[in-house]
């Protein structure tokens, strides 16, 4: 994908936007809702969101801060996301809207002057500053689902779901080797439906192993927003089995994923074959 950090920046602030809609009015009772991630309430999704973008921004102005850090953190255990929330759990809902406001608009204000292949570093692997910014927007946009599950809100699906969708094919071989296994060889086709009708694709036309379906779909999977049982994927050949279930597009601990929905079990819907 060709890459330009306005429009990449452009495309968070956008997608940043829709969370602060979502939360405009929201009350001190309504952030201690709970949402679908086991333990999260929508108090601890803003919360995340916020913390990791000023830790983000460390990433690119600040890189040896940001390691020293980031080691006193991950040296207490991969369950640092969850000591975070806990961290910030007596958070009112003013306080989270200003957090978030503020620690957006400084990484985005950080991140507009840097170029897109400068090196940043991360909790998993280094980065590209371009991929930084791409990464927040996919957090933005999840746990941004979660909130929207949580209120009972339905979102528009656009064709932001582009960066999302390619930093989910092209962490097919970290979600391996994070799961303790063998990065396949062999190539994945991708091709999704894109929210404006167009067709996004990825891999080698011939690839007998494929992923079909809508770009909103794969994004809720790999996110692991949904489980591809609940989803109408196309899922074809072994190699794309073994990736779909435990795709993920973001760094830490390997995900749990979310189960299927009553009544269904993994990899049965969907046409998945």
């Amino acid at each position: 994908m060709a890459v330009s950090m306005n429009e990449l920046l452009a495309d968070l602030a956008a997608e940043t936007e829709v969370v602060t809609a979502m939360i405009a009015d929201l009350d001190d009772a309504d952030v201690a809702l709970p949402t679908p991630a086991a333990g999260w309430s929508v108090r601890d999704q803003l919360s995340h969101l916020a913390y990791f973008d000023e830790t983000a921004t460390t990433a690119a102005v600040d890189p040896e801060r940001f390691r020293r850090e980031a080691a006193e953190l991950v040296a207490k255990g991969y369950d640092f996301p969850d000591r975070i929330a806990a961290e910030y759990a007596g958070l009112g809902a003013d306080a989270l809207r200003q957090w978030l406001r503020r620690a957006r608009a400084g990484f985005i204000a950080a991140l507009r002057d840097v170029a897109p292949k400068a090196r940043v570093p991360w909790y998993g692997p280094d980065m590209s500053a371009a991929s930084s910014v791409t990464a927040r927007l996919m957090e933005t946009w999840a746990h941004g689902q979660d909130i929207a599950d949580a209120l009972g809100v339905v979102r528009e699906p656009t064709d932001r779901l582009r960066h999302i969708a390619h930093l989910g094919v092209q962490t097919a071989g970290f979600s391996f080797q994070l799961n303790g296994r063998p990065v396949p060889t062999s190539p994945v086709r991708v091709e999704l439906v894109a929210p404006s009708g167009g067709l996004w694709e990825w891999g080698p036309a011939d690839a007998p192993d494929r992923v079909l379906g809508t770009a909103l779909d794969f994004c809720l999977v790999v996110t692991q927003r949904r489980n591809v049982a609940d989803t109408a994927l196309e899922v074809i050949g072994d190699t794309a089995r073994e990736w779909i279930p435990i795709a993920q597009a973001f760094a830490g601990a390997p995900g749990p994923g979310r189960p299927p929905a009553a009544g269904h079990t993994p990899m049965e819907t969907g046409r998945n074959r």
